[in-house]
């Protein structure tokens, strides 16, 4: 029973300074064209295939989980992460002339805001890679 690290508890001012830097880079984030956000989960795709096994031994010393299963857990992460490389044509905006007489729509993809989610403690890795390269 050896004691291998301890995670301190945000505080609410933590939590308050994470949100408001999150709102400073989204200011920037939205202005950046798909093309060049392709390249950053590019880069996260990269960054995962190097570093899966680091990954998988860290999930296994925190959560007990055989090296094996926290491999398939990385794995499936990176999974989400391909698919978001590639998402350009899936959030493109849409144009439909003559819906009805007179009447054309248009319809725009853009970026709303700041996200956030609640992982469960026994995925670390698959669910954060989940949700976070689609938002």
């Amino acid at each position: 029973n050896e004691l291998l690290c301890q995670v301190p508890q945000s505080t609410p001012e933590e939590l308050k300074r994470a949100e408001e830097g999150a709102k400073a880079a989204f200011q920037t984030w939205k202005e950046v064209p798909i093309q060049q956000r392709q390249r950053v989960f590019l880069k996260l795709q990269q960054l995962i295939r190097d570093h899966t096994d680091e990954l998988a031994h860290s999930i296994t010393v925190e959560q007990g989980k055989t090296l094996a299963d926290a491999k398939g857990d990385v794995f499936r992460g990176l999974e989400v992460v391909e698919s978001a490389c590639f998402i350009g044509n899936n959030i493109m905006g849409e144009t439909q002339e003559n819906l009805s007489r007179g009447l054309d729509t248009y319809t725009y993809r853009q970026p709303l805001g700041v996200t956030a989610g609640i992982c469960p403690f026994n995925f670390p890795a698959m669910i954060p890679l989940w949700m976070f390269p689609v938002a």
